[in-house]
């Protein structure tokens, strides 16, 4: 497959509008073992001054990649055991970020199954925790610079959806009810409840 690099100037910033832009770009992997890259498929988008974002609080160690400028990598920790990644969507000095919740899978999908254990292509990057594990994603690529890095890229869109599904969050307490979650409505790739995701 022809993966085409999405080159400076052709993602926005601002945290809205790049969460919108990046359904159907590919995130793309590169590993000494091989490529793995999948079809973003379902975000949520963590704006400037939101209380359930990370960067609520101001920079911290394990945050300052989201004040690093847009278009970066910003892989945090949760549960002790799962990684996650996001996107960075604002200038430098304001933190904020897409995570990245789903992928179809493209690229590597043997690839994708050892890492992840399983032979489910349905269950290989369905939801943040598996997308990382099946990508070989971890601190490592934390503040990577995904427009001009080598290892973790991002490529210009295979198929862009006919419309973009939105809805509340997935799994937050705080600032709950706020429609910041897009997706691909009706791609079985796509994390969490169906009634969410049609």
């Amino acid at each position: 497959m022809q993966l085409q690099r999405i080159v400076p100037g052709e993602l926005p910033i601002g945290t809205m509008q790049l969460a919108k832009a990046l359904i159907g770009c590919v995130l793309v992997r590169d590993c000494p073992d091989g490529r793995a890259a999948g079809r973003i498929i379902e975000v949520e988008a963590y704006t400037p001054k939101d209380p359930a974002s990370h960067a609520y609080r101001g920079k911290t160690p394990r945050n300052a990649a989201m004040f690093g400028g847009p278009h970066r990598a910003y892989v945090y920790l949760i549960y002790g055991t799962s990684y996650c990644v996001n996107v960075t969507g604002e200038s430098a000095g304001v933190g904020a970020a897409v995570l990245l919740r789903a992928l179809e899978p493209l690229v590597g999908i043997g690839i994708m199954e050892s890492r992840r254990g399983t032979t489910r292509v349905r269950d290989l990057c369905r939801g943040p925790g598996r997308l990382a594990q099946a990508l070989a994603i971890d601190r490592s690529q934390d503040g990577a610079d995904l427009l001009n890095g080598t290892a973790l890229w991002l490529a210009r869109a295979q198929e862009i959806p006919e419309r973009i599904g939105v809805s509340t969050r997935i799994g937050l307490t705080k600032a709950s009810q706020r429609l910041r979650r897009f997706y691909e409505p009706n791609n079985p790739f796509v994390s969490g409840p169906r009634a969410l995701s049609s």
